[in-house]
C-alpha cells in the first residue's frame, strides 16, 4: 500500500522546525500537502536516495569551538577538516588559559541556530558539559559522541546538528574518524522523524511556560 502524505503530516513537520521531508518510494502527496511543501520551501527526499542537504554538506560552513582543555584537539580537527574542503569558523578559545565552556558552547550553538553555519563542533574535556549547554538553545540537537557508532546514530536517528567530543577522552585519530562519520551520515527520517517531533513538542511546552 502506498503511503499518503497529508497536510497534517506537513504541518507537523513545520512545527518540528525541520525543512526536509523524507518519504518512502512511490508515496502519494495530497494536493494540500503539496501546497504546504511548496509554500514553506520544504525539500522532498525519497528514502534510499541521498539527501540534498547531505550532498551539499561539503559546501556548508562549520563553526568549531573549544574550552582551554580542547585547544590542541581543536587545532587538529580544524586543520583536518579544512583539508577536506570545509569552510570553518573557529570561535576559540585559542590559548590554554582557563575559560568557561558555557560561553564557547553557546556561541557555537547560536551560530547554528540562526543559520550562519550548517553544523557545529564543540570540544571540552569530556564532551558532556558543552553538550548540556548547547542543548539549552531551542532547535539545537547536540550529541556527545565517543566513537563512530555513536556519531552515525546521532545523525541517522537524531538529526544532530552539533557534534560534541571529549578532547581528553579521545585521541587525535579517534576525533578525526568520529567527525568523519558524523559529517557523512544522514538523517533517516521515518520513525525517527516522529520521535524528533515528540522531542520538539517537549521543548515547545517549556518555552511557553
Amino acid at each position: 500500500m502506498k503511503k499518503l502524505i497529508t497536510e497534517v503530516d506537513i504541518l507537523n513537520l513545520i512545527k518540528s522546525g525541520l525543512t526536509e521531508l523524507i518519504i518512502p518510494k512511490n508515496a502519494v502527496i495530497s494536493p494540500l500537502a503539496f501546497d504546504r511543501i511548496k509554500h514553506n520551501k520544504i525539500r522532498i527526499v525519497e528514502q534510499g536516495s541521498a539527501s540534498k542537504e547531505n550532498e551539499s554538506f561539503q559546501n556548508k560552513r562549520l563553526a568549531i569551538g573549544s574550552d582551554h582543555t580542547g585547544v590542541k584537539a581543536k587545532k587538529v580537527l580544524f586543520d583536518y577538516l579544512k583539508q577536506k574542503g570545509f569552510d570553518i569558523i573557529d570561535i576559540g578559545t585559542f590559548t590554554e588559559d582557563a575559560v568557561d565552556y558555557p560561553d564557547i558552547a553557546y556561541n557555537v550553538a547560536c551560530r547554528v541556530k540562526v543559520g550562519e553555519v550548517g553544523f557545529g563542533i564543540i570540544l571540552d574535556a569530556t564532551g558532556v558539559p558543552s553538550c548540556i549547554t548547547a542543548n539549552k538553545v531551542p532547535g539545537i540537537r547536540a550529541a556527545t559522541c565517543y566513537n563512530e557508532f555513536s556519531a552515525r546514530s546521532s545523525r541517522e536517528h537524531n538529526n544532530a546538528n552539533v557534534l560534541v567530543m571529549g578532547a581528553k577522552a579521545l585521541g587525535d585519530e579517534a576525533l578525526k574518524s568520529t567527525a568523519d562519520v558524523w559529517l557523512n551520515s544522514k538523517f533517516l527520517g521515518d520513525r525517527h522523524q516522529r520521535r524528533l517531533e515528540k522531542i520538539k513538542a517537549i521543548e515547545d511546552k517549556y518555552l511557553k511556560s
